[in-house]
């Protein structure tokens, strides 16, 4: 079993975690993050260090999983996370104007999406997109949304994928 649960968090200088009921705030310079926690795992901060414990040792999965998700918080505040997409296909482009992405992808309509708030859209060219912001689920989430409309295909490996994804290519009916 995993013994994520038992690690010490760093809090890092200009990072504050405040708990309030079953809620637990995290702010940072980036921003501020605030996340429900179950209460049969207990929080305590002591200086610059805050620790998880458990009553049962049935939540040890729970205990591990709020470990985690605390240590992203307080990363998103003081780093945040980015994931980077690319496009590959003749013609496949996007365009960024202010929160909406516009992507040009092979259909025969372009296809319009609006960033969630607090995550940031960034094309530094026709076939890159970056997407950043505070909060590692909301940034992981949208940028799957962004693949699912063309993820790659295994014949021609055309579609939108993450800048570090292998896609596993096929040989097709022609090749023996």
């Amino acid at each position: 079993m995993s013994r994520i649960g038992l690690k010490v968090i760093e809090i890092p200088e200009g990072v504050t975690i405040t708990q309030k009921d079953e809620n637990i705030t995290v702010k940072g310079p980036k921003g501020e993050i605030t996340r429900h926690f179950n209460p049969a795992i207990k929080l305590t901060i002591e200086g610059n260090e805050a620790k998880f414990s458990r009553e049962s040792e049935n939540d040890k999965a729970l205990h591990g999983t709020m470990r985690a998700n605390l240590n992203n918080m307080v990363v998103g505040v003081t780093e945040g996370f980015v994931k980077k997409l690319e496009l590959r296909g003749v013609g496949y482009r996007a365009q960024v104007k202010g929160t909406k992405l516009t992507l040009t992808v092979g259909y025969s309509h372009p296809v319009d999406m609006d960033a969630p708030e607090g995550i940031k859209i960034e094309s530094p060219s026709n076939t890159e997109i970056n997407i950043s912001g505070i909060s590692k689920q909301g940034v992981g989430q949208f940028a799957a949304e962004i693949r699912d409309v063309r993820p790659p295909e295994p014949y021609k490996g055309k579609g939108i994928r993450y800048v570090d994804e292998y896609v596993r290519r096929k040989e097709g009916k022609t090749g023996k």
